[in-house]
C-alpha cells in the first residue's frame, strides 16, 4: 500500500460502526425499527420519529448517480495530486444518498442516471473509504 496523502475522514464513536463495515468491504446504513426510516450518515436517534430503536444493516451497494462533477483543475491544495478526479451524489437502492468518489471508469462517459456499484479502497490500515464504479452489465 502506498502512502496516502489525502485528508482522511474523521471517525468517531457514533461512525465507528460504518467505518468498521467499510474495512470489512460491507457497506452499512441505519434503519429505524420504529417508523421504518432509512438512516445515513450515522445518528444517535432517528430524524424522523426521534426513535433510539435503530439498527444497522448492509446495503447492497448499487445505485445510481444523481448528479457529479469532475474536478480537471483548481482543485483544493488537499486534492492537487488527485487531479483530475470525480464526485456524486449516488441513490442506493435501500433509499439512501451518498457522496463518494467514482473510480475505473472514463470520465466522459458518466452520466446521470448511470447504475453504479461500490468498491472499497484501503487508503491506510485504518481507513476503507467506499467509492463508486459503473455497475457490471
Amino acid at each position: 500500500m502506498s502512502e496516502y496523502t489525502l485528508p482522511l475522514p474523521v471517525m468517531t464513536t457514533l461512525s465507528k460502526e460504518y467505518w468498521d463495515g467499510c474495512k470489512a468491504e460491507r457497506l452499512l446504513y441505519q434503519h429505524c425499527r420504529n417508523c421504518d426510516e432509512v438512516i445515513f450518515f450515522p445518528k444517535y436517534l432517528c430524524p424522523n420519529c426521534m426513535s433510539h430503536d435503530l439498527e444497522w444493516l448492509q446495503s447492497s451497494g448499487r445505485g445510481k448517480i444523481l448528479t457529479f462533477t469532475v474536478t480537471y483543475e483548481s482543485a483544493p491544495p488537499a486534492f492537487y495530486a488527485a487531479v483530475p478526479y470525480a464526485v456524486a451524489i449516488i441513490e442506493l437502492e435501500e433509499g439512501f444518498r451518498m457522496m463518494s468518489n467514482l473510480v475505473e471508469c472514463d470520465f466522459e462517459e458518466l452520466e446521470c442516471e448511470m447504475p453504479v456499484e461500490v468498491v472499497f479502497d484501503a487508503v491506510t490500515d485504518e481507513v476503507t473509504l467506499p467509492k463508486f464504479r459503473p455497475a457490471a452489465k
